[in-house]
């Protein structure tokens, strides 16, 4: 009689040991891999702590993986914007997506809320207070939008009397704008003097 085989057991990833990143080349292969398999943006710094390297040679890493996509002309791209790094749909192809998956459209921002953004993108740290008097309107609609959507956000209160709440922009907002850093921002315009709607004008 035949001794009985022993069912072949498949190998736990979770328990495998993690494959070396001996080199830049290691590392590019792994950060593509956490980006594709995210799908969302990827804080780096966190990112960097579970591969066990520093949070510099990961953000290097995947400034080299983008340069691959970018001079390949893949269908997809690499985003580093602030601390965290996207893999998403190159632009010029957004018309090709949209026809063939047709995603649900997303509401777009009207120009007040639009115009919020502006003043706290450049005048950031800045207080709820220090906006409406930018704009000579109450802003707390348009705050509470831009807060709701994630591209701003509450950054802790001033020590000065009452202690208001400042605000500033995140990384959601540079990859919504195509934005690596702060500093890529364009000059500001003038106010085109748009009519402000009742709900918003300042009481007197």
């Amino acid at each position: 009689m035949k001794p009985a085989r022993r069912a072949t057991q498949r190998p736990d990833p979770l328990t495998m040991p993690a494959e070396p990143l001996d080199s830049p080349a290691d590392l590019i292969r792994a950060a593509e891999a956490v980006l594709f398999a995210s799908g969302e943006p990827v804080r780096i710094p966190d990112a960097a702590r579970a591969l066990g390297v520093r949070s510099a040679a990961l953000k290097t890493a995947m400034s080299a993986l983008a340069r691959e996509y970018d001079e390949g002309r893949r269908g997809i791209c690499v985003r580093v914007f602030g601390d965290s790094a996207q893999m998403c749909t190159r632009p010029d192809l957004a018309q090709t997506v949209r026809r063939t998956l047709q995603p649900i459209a997303r509401q777009s921002l009207s120009h007040h809320v639009l115009e919020t953004l502006a003043v706290v993108a450049y005048h950031q740290p800045v207080t709820r207070g220090e906006i409406d008097q930018m704009r000579g309107v109450k802003s707390d609609a348009s705050v509470h939008t831009l807060l709701s959507r994630g591209l701003i956000r509450e950054l802790g209160r001033r020590g000065t009397l009452g202690r208001p709440m400042e605000f500033g922009t995140t990384d959601l907002f540079l990859r919504h704008f195509g934005l690596s850093q702060l500093d890529e921002l364009p000059a500001p315009k003038q106010p085109d003097g748009a009519a402000i709607p009742e709900e918003e004008r300042m009481s007197v």
